[in-house]
């Protein structure tokens, strides 16, 4: 259902049963999928898909151009997926060629607090939490189940890593690993993310054998090389040892300490 006061352009593709508020400002090159509701005074700019079952909510922006000086007016896209919410004045960037990405991706079932950023070439995993103010500089990437606190701000590349949490007001400029809690500025591990892995089905056995592999990554004395090589040494193969290590092995940036 359309209201007159909208601006959508005709070659727009809307799905089936998708709401769109007054004053809402949709492109020509958007897709948006079925079951979407768009609030009032929403800017959708060109080169934009939405996945079906989204909610955005009233001045948020998607798809403006890259705020990165390398951007030259290409086609680039931000592509959000199902069930995704945005709430109010959140902002998702296109991507950029120069990255070689040429791509923005917010997975599904994520959420997107108030005033939080998005930048170009972003990746967000699938049941993502940024909370409030928080902002993710260019080409960061989100695995699954990350949360990310309240007024948190991201280097560019950095990584994070499946089913983290990152504390609220956090300064994030090294990769963190999958599975932990972060505390304290500059940010540090402070453990294993327990509750979450819990709520998410990981049986206790596994948790505590994860918490094992970060005794020896953390706190046995070892460099990061010889850490890895000493979980490998002491813990059979596993999905959450082999996750572990390849995330710390490939990591561009260095873990956070």
């Amino acid at each position: 259902m359309n209201d007159p006061m909208t601006c959508i352009h005709p070659d727009a593709k809307i799905g089936r049963n998708v709401v769109i508020s007054p004053f809402t400002t949709i492109s020509a090159h958007v897709e948006i999928g079925d079951d979407c509701w768009i609030g009032p005074n929403v800017t959708i700019f060109d080169y934009v898909k939405l996945g079906r079952g989204c909610k955005v909510f009233p001045n948020a922006v998607l798809g403006s151009v890259p705020q990165d000086l390398k951007f030259q007016g290409e086609e680039t896209w931000v592509e959000i997926g199902d069930g995704t919410t945005i709430r109010e004045y959140a902002t998702v960037n296109r991507g950029t060629a120069a990255s070689g990405k040429n791509l923005t991706k917010v997975g599904s079932n994520c959420l997107l607090m108030a005033y939080t950023h998005v930048a170009h070439d972003c990746r967000l995993g699938d049941n993502c939490i940024v909370s409030s103010f928080s902002g993710l500089a260019g080409e960061v990437d989100l695995d699954d189940w990350v949360i990310i606190g309240g007024g948190s701000m991201l280097h560019q590349f950095t990584h994070i890593g499946a089913h983290s949490m990152v504390a609220g007001a956090s300064a994030v400029t090294k990769d963190v690993p999958p599975y932990v809690l972060t505390n304290r500025n500059p940010v540090s591990y402070a453990g294993v993310n327990r509750v979450g892995l819990s709520r998410r089905g990981f049986d206790e056995a596994v948790i505590t054998e994860i918490s094992a592999i970060y005794r020896v990554i953390y706190q046995s004395g070892y460099n990061v090389s010889d850490a890895c090589r000493s979980v490998r040494e002491l813990f059979p193969e596993s999905p959450h040892r082999d996750t572990i290590l390849a995330f710390i092995e490939s990591s561009a940036r260095g873990i956070i300490r």
